[in-house]
């Protein structure tokens, strides 16, 4: 043992905390599960035991109940009304975790590099995240058998503060898992679960923990730990974090860690599901396990995986996917194909749009190679999705592609204020929660006095204030320099005033610049005394992002003017506690994105569940939500090329319907305080465009639509030994073998003068003679009839008539087509053919097709 010969004091830290007693220890059991989030009389409760605690550890039960000294535990336990609504609660927390997950519904394996559940758990960046963990809470209140895969991020996505000038400042703060609302993986011995996974030349090692989301289990990978090099340790010290080696490094652990994770833990699903294209690589992992322990060729485990997998794309444009040089896929992934039996030129080409090219690697096209069905998350980006993935199938028209859409929705009781939760259980019946997406039940808003709705409305804009001025007149004071400014924008901000609320992500295509446009108007607006109106903004920019952050500092300079003071407000440090402040406090929801760039966006949805209406850009979830006489909308039709002068006349659209509808309708008030047609507006909004957004709906969507499809179909090529599989892939080998033998021997119609010129409704017969020749698999043809859009200069799909086959004759196969003309106009005809076997789920899962040429 070393001395100290120096007297100076040699310290260590230690954490003291307190240990519940016996009676308390339900509320920890309570704390531990994620449950609390989005149960209110739990959080209630939590404040119940101490207020002041509550606050000082930010909302984190965890963290408080650690806190509690002996003698508020003591003066717990002696008040009997407490202790009997700790019963309570402790009661409905185990009712609610004793039922049983629902049988009748497939199996989930999710995959997500980010989850927001709760601000305490920083392990989410935005939207992608937050809706990922509104996911989960859904899965759990619907009982479906789900398990879900992440990363404990050691510093997560940053915290956000301003310079004196108004630049963003990216604060990263270690968490405290010991404080977290997480548990780590014991092995029976009592020791912890080590995840080791092969990386190029070394074993990359990871903790895993597992945050309790109600019934759903989240298991979290976390690799800072010490028999990791510091290389290592910081894959899951950052959320989108570092260079593109360390993405890679990330994408790498959640896909080829991911799944074998699961196999550690002995959990195997029927559906598996990728929320965007960071987790494609589990498909990688997967593909190499049924090929090693199930025997099967790598055909036939690309026909299982294949059947078995679901990738949701929450990104419109190409340029916001992942793509890896060659040679940096090649040195995590090099050693894989040969596992597989096949070799690195076609691995690498199940990435690439173009096979054998020198494209990067994307982990888009690998996930849609490997996955039956993908998605996109709302009806346009849906249509969006089909045009960017296009290339992928050629040969075929956007509008073919089996790429679908479910559109995003919110977790009600995680995003509805505890007012409206109560109003919506007492006014919605004792089914409401169980049945969200019903319209009927929505339809009872329409049974409530206006002043009960105002008054929820008043209430919660009073709260936003408070919390402002409680949240941030510390920070406020510190980094604006001008404490009599501080207290001006504090006395300013006015509850009774029309509040309008903008928070999101500040990437340039959100165009949270569109607002300020026009200043000299813009302060007209707000400097009317009549009628008194504030814009609330908040959001965060990308670190990387240069352009984001310059809107932020230019937002925040005209908030300091003298004639936007305390109308224009700027709130920092936008998480989830502030969401929900927000999106419940404000009268209006503002979101102006360039369409069609946003997938889906989910804030206005929030928003909707509180009787906040919304403004917005005919895109995303709006395009399909909006109703007249519910909302409002900026057109979603493009005037100008020019994106400058679109703007523009975006901007001047904004404020003439400020100031010709939106203001005068919230100011048209009775003698009670509140405008009338503004709460029908409210009642209208919640009655026909709420029920429609929920996250129960989102997952009843992808249950009906894609998960039982993919359970079943799956089921069905593993039954008897993989036999279908194996049927499939000795067919789809044969098939392509001979593709190119088949040889059109005739063609032939019963007007042959009019081929070119057909008269509209008049009916033509087509006949075709096909040889296979070597060919043993079945064709089909059909006749495709399109047209140039000269508006955006695409040609474009008007019909597909298929041919019918009336006779075979050895390798010869007749066909033929009755069809008419059903208007008039230039149209494009062409020809195809292609394979045809109904043991496939759709075209693309087997695209090949060879145009034809036929002499006329």
């Amino acid at each position: 043992m070393k001395t100290n010969s120096h007297n100076t004091p040699v310290w260590k830290e230690i954490y003291t905390q307190s240990s519940l007693s016996e009676e308390l220890e339900p509320l920890g059991e309570i704390a531990g599960n994620l449950w609390w989030v989005w149960n209110h009389e739990a959080r209630e409760l939590f404040i119940k035991i101490d207020a002041r605690l509550w606050e000082a550890t930010n909302a984190n039960p965890v963290l408080m109940l650690q806190s509690l000294t002996v003698r508020r535990m003591e003066e717990i336990t002696a008040d009997r009304q407490l202790m009997e609504e700790i019963r309570q609660v402790y009661e409905a927390y185990r009712k609610y975790m004793d039922t049983a997950v629902d049988k009748t519904k497939p199996s989930v394996a999710y995959f997500s590099m980010e989850y927001g559940l709760t601000h305490v758990l920083k392990i989410y960046s935005g939207g992608l995240g937050v809706l990922a963990g509104d996911y989960l809470k859904e899965a759990s209140d619907s009982r479906i058998d789900l398990a879900a895969v992440g990363f404990l991020y050691r510093y997560g996505y940053f915290t956000q503060s301003l310079a004196i000038d108004g630049q963003q400042i990216a604060n990263y703060e270690a968490q405290n898992f010991s404080h977290l609302p997480i548990r780590q993986m014991l092995n029976e011995r009592g020791e912890p679960v080590i995840l080791e996974v092969p990386f190029p030349e070394r074993s990359v090692y990871a903790n895993v923990w597992k945050a309790s989301v109600g019934r759903v289990p989240l298991y979290l990978m976390d690799t800072d730990i010490p028999q990791n090099s510091e290389w290592d340790r910081s894959i899951t010290h950052q959320l989108y974090g570092g260079d593109w080696e360390n993405r890679m490094k990330q994408e790498y652990m959640l896909g080829i860690g991911g799944i074998l994770l699961l196999k550690q833990l002995g959990i195997r699903k029927q559906v598996y599901h990728c929320n965007e294209g960071h987790a494609a690589l589990i498909n990688a992992q997967r593909l190499v396990d049924y090929i090693a322990d199930d025997k099967l060729s790598f055909e036939e485990a690309l026909e299982i995986v294949r059947a078995s997998s679901l990738y949701t794309v929450h990104t419109p444009v190409p340029a916001g996917h992942d793509y890896f040089e060659e040679n940096l896929i090649g040195k995590y992934m090099g050693g894989f194909p040969e596992r597989m039996g096949i070799t690195w030129q076609e691995f690498v080409d199940m990435g690439r749009e173009n096979p054998g090219t020198h494209e990067k690697f994307s982990m888009s096209v690998f996930a849609l190679n490997t996955c039956q069905e993908a998605n996109g998350v709302s009806l346009l980006h849906g249509q969006v999705s089909r045009r960017m993935f296009a290339p992928i199938w050629k040969g075929y028209f956007p509008e073919e592609l089996h790429v679908t859409w479910v559109t995003n929705g919110v977790h009600m009781p995680s995003w509805a204020a505890n007012e409206w939760k109560r109003f919506y259980y007492s006014r919605f019946g004792k089914h409401f929660i169980d049945d969200q997406s019903n319209p009927d039940h929505w339809e009872n808003i329409y049974r409530a006095s206006d002043e009960e709705i105002w008054n929820i409305r008043k209430k919660l804009k009073e709260k936003l204030v408070q919390y402002i001025k409680g949240q941030f007149e510390g920070s406020w004071l510190k980094n604006q320099g001008d404490p009599l400014k501080v207290v001006s924008v504090l006395e300013k901000i006015n509850p009774n005033a029309l509040l309008i609320g903008f928070g999101r992500r500040f990437a340039t295509y959100k165009r949270a610049h569109l607002l300020f446009t026009d200043l000299d108007r813009l302060s007209r607006i707000v400097n009317n005394e009549k009628y008194p109106i504030q814009f609330i903004f908040t959001g965060k920019a990308h670190p990387a992002d240069g352009g984001g952050q310059g809107l932020i500092k230019h937002i925040i300079e005209i908030s300091r003017r003298p004639e936007f003071l305390g109308r224009i407000i700027f709130l920092e440090n936008y998480d989830m506690r502030l969401a929900r402040r927000l999106i419940s406090g404000v009268d209006v929801w503002l979101n102006t994105p360039t369409r069609p760039l946003e997938a889906s966006g989910t804030s206005g949805e929030k928003a909707q569940m509180n009787g906040v209406l919304n403004f917005s850009v005919l895109d995303g979830w709006w395009y399909e939500g909006y109703k007249p006489g519910a909302g409002w909308a900026l057109t979603d039709k493009r005037t100008y090329e020019n994106q400058q002068y679109q703007d523009q006349l975006d901007a001047a659209t904004i404020y003439q319907m400020l100031e010709n509808e939106i203001i005068p309708l919230y100011y048209a008030r009775n003698s009670k305080g509140y405008s009338p047609e503004w709460i029908q507006y409210i009642k209208n909004s919640i009655a026909q465009i709420a029920p429609h957004y929920t996250m129960k709906r989102m997952l009843d969507d992808y249950v009906s639509r894609i998960y039982i499809k993919l359970a079943e179909r799956s089921a069905s090529l593993a039954a008897d030994n993989y036999a279908k599989a194996r049927r499939i892939a000795a067919w789809k080998e044969e098939v392509a073998e001979h593709w190119d033998s088949f040889t059109v021997e005739s063609f032939t119609t019963d007007n042959r003068p009019a081929i070119y010129t057909p008269k509209v409704g008049q009916v033509y017969t087509y006949n075709i003679v096909i040889n296979r020749n070597e060919l043993r698999g079945m064709i089909g043809a059909e006749m495709v009839v399109a047209w140039d859009n000269a508006d955006n200069g695409r040609t474009e799909l008007v019909a597909v008539h298929p041919f019918t086959l009336i006779s075979e004759d050895g390798p010869r196969l007749h066909f033929e087509l009755k069809v008419a003309a059903p208007e008039a106009g230039l149209r494009k005809i062409g020809y195809r053919v292609y394979p045809l076997n109904p043991d496939l789920p759709h075209r693309m899962d087997f695209a090949y097709v060879r145009w034809i040429t036929l002499d006329y």
